[in-house]
């Protein structure tokens, strides 16, 4: 089987579900944080291969989300210089297998590459929210501490309403 370098973002549940499934299927699995790693412009567009500028960022990033970045109006060099100044834009996970990179992970398309087996992780347990692997903290509750100036204005709020809700 392959050793599978696996650029994640620490904490994210999807990733934590790949990696168990890579793993299941007899892979070793490296994982390094995408966030903290130095990347290049380079070496960060070889993972991307083929695919369209646009197809190259995490559409749950908060800046695409929220409409401020639009990728389908970007270059490559300019998509690039945004990845390189803010890594949550990164679509994730990367993988490096042999030298052979990859970004996102297509269960389809990781299996002709690698091989998966059918040990899928099962979501019962994940957060509907976020699809963290591991169940969500309770919201927090009003306090006497809390007020507007905290951005909280003593209002209960949702459990991962801060966290992405995807993670291609």
């Amino acid at each position: 089987m392959s050793t599978v370098v696996f650029y994640e973002k620490p904490g994210c549940g999807n990733n934590t579900k790949q990696k168990v499934w890579l793993a299941a299927s007899g892979h070793t699995v490296l994982a390094k944080n995408l966030l903290t790693e130095k990347w290049d412009a380079e070496r960060l567009r070889s993972f991307f291969g083929d695919l369209p500028v646009a197809q190259w960022f995490n559409p749950s990033a908060p800046r695409i989300k929220s409409g401020e970045i639009d990728p389908s109006t970007l270059d490559a060099k300019t998509a690039l210089d945004m990845m390189l100044a803010e890594p949550l834009l990164i679509r994730r996970p990367l993988m490096d297998v042999d030298g052979v990179l990859r970004v996102g992970f297509d269960a389809k398309a990781v299996d002709a590459w690698i091989g998966l087996n059918d040990t899928r992780p099962k979501d019962e347990e994940a957060c509907p929210i976020c699809n963290r692997s591991e169940p969500c903290p309770p919201p927090e509750t009003p306090s006497p501490q809390s007020s507007p100036a905290s951005g909280r204005g003593g209002k209960r709020e949702q459990p991962c309403s801060t966290l992405e809700t995807s993670h291609a």
